[in-house]
């Protein structure tokens, strides 16, 4: 069982110690950073977030208390009931144990429950299959291509938008309701 807190300034060396290619910082945050990541780029992410009136939810994800992921939930617009998943990571040493399928089902839980949001989308790179194949099991549909959105190094990258509506979501088997500490 994994809990989501608030991303906090003490968090910022870890999360900057698992983002250590430039490869890895646009897989976590598209074009959102520079590499390498530091210490006053995180500080200014973090600085709004979080609090009531936020239009930005950042998390870190514990598991026994041991920080072993980020994500976000941004672009909160209350009056249209959305918001956008972004900025997800699994520590390297946390990978092939579960946390993204629950991290994903606790901010969806956030989203639908508790900012009572109707439709939430996300973009993945087309080749990070095993992240696709979470997204389409939390329920996510895949609604279109954007073709060589980022350059990395010198390749370009397509990224595949999804979305899921809080209809969906409810809809899912087995679904129940988890509290975030958010």
């Amino acid at each position: 069982m994994i809990r989501l807190e608030p991303f906090t300034e003490k968090d910022i060396d870890l999360l900057i110690s698992w983002i250590s290619t430039p490869e890895l910082m646009v897989q976590w945050s598209g074009a959102h950073f520079k590499f390498p990541l530091n210490h006053e780029q995180l500080a200014k992410y973090i600085s709004s977030a979080n609090l009531e009136t936020s239009s930005e939810y950042i998390c870190k994800v514990l598991a026994n208390d041991e920080i072993v992921g980020h994500i976000s939930l941004g672009r909160v617009d209350r009056v249209n009931e959305t918001a956008r998943i972004g900025k997800v990571f699994i520590s390297p040493t946390a990978r092939g144990k579960g946390y993204a399928s629950e991290m994903i089902h606790q901010i969806l839980n956030l989203a639908f429950q508790e900012l009572r949001l109707n439709r939430i989308s996300l973009g993945v790179f087309d080749f990070n299959l095993p992240a696709i194949k979470i997204y389409e099991q939390a329920g996510f549909q895949k609604e279109g291509l954007l073709r060589q959105t980022n350059k990395v190094r010198n390749k370009y990258w397509n990224l595949i938008e999804m979305s899921i509506l809080k209809a969906e979501w409810q809809a899912r088997p087995g679904l129940m309701g988890i509290q975030s500490n958010i």
